[in-house]
């Protein structure tokens, strides 16, 4: 049963080392998004604050621009989505292997709970036996000590 144990150990550490790798590049990408976001909106507030003459221009030009940022935009979204996903996974997994861990460590806790009774029950038939012997040598005893009187 150790056995098992030590092998699932093993397997939930591996499981939380890629959860931890997974977590890490949604941290990352959703950091890239959401300074992409403040880029885009730091712009959009330079062009609202310019005079109306020349911010015609530059609004053209950010609007042809816009698009890629648009649509990086939109990848970093889906690839954030794709790692949630991924996330909920291992963290289920992670979650399995722990509950499976957990039912055999009270298993094993059972078992030795049992093996401990049963130990202190052939102890206690040893000492009931050991008490018998020394009384029947006893009564042996008194019985010859009686019958030598005579």
């Amino acid at each position: 049963m150790q056995r098992v144990l030590d092998v699932k150990t093993k397997l939930e550490q591996k499981k939380r080392a890629e959860l931890l790798e997974i977590t890490e590049r949604l941290a990352g990408t959703r950091g890239e998004l959401f300074a992409r976001r403040k880029i885009l909106q730091d712009i959009i507030d330079g062009i609202n604050k310019e005079n109306p003459r020349k911010r015609l221009g530059k609004q053209e030009f950010f609007l042809r621009h816009s698009a890629a940022s648009d649509e990086q935009i939109k990848k970093l979204k889906d690839r954030a989505s794709e790692l949630e996903l991924q996330q909920k996974e291992k963290i289920a997994e992670v979650l399995k292997i722990r509950r499976f861990k957990e039912g055999l460590e009270k298993l094993r806790a059972e078992a030795k709970r049992k093996f401990i009774r049963e130990q202190e029950k052939l102890e206690q038939k040893e000492l009931d036996e050991g008490a018998t012997v020394c009384f029947a040598r006893k009564m042996i005893e008194k019985t010859n000590v009686g019958n030598n009187k005579d």
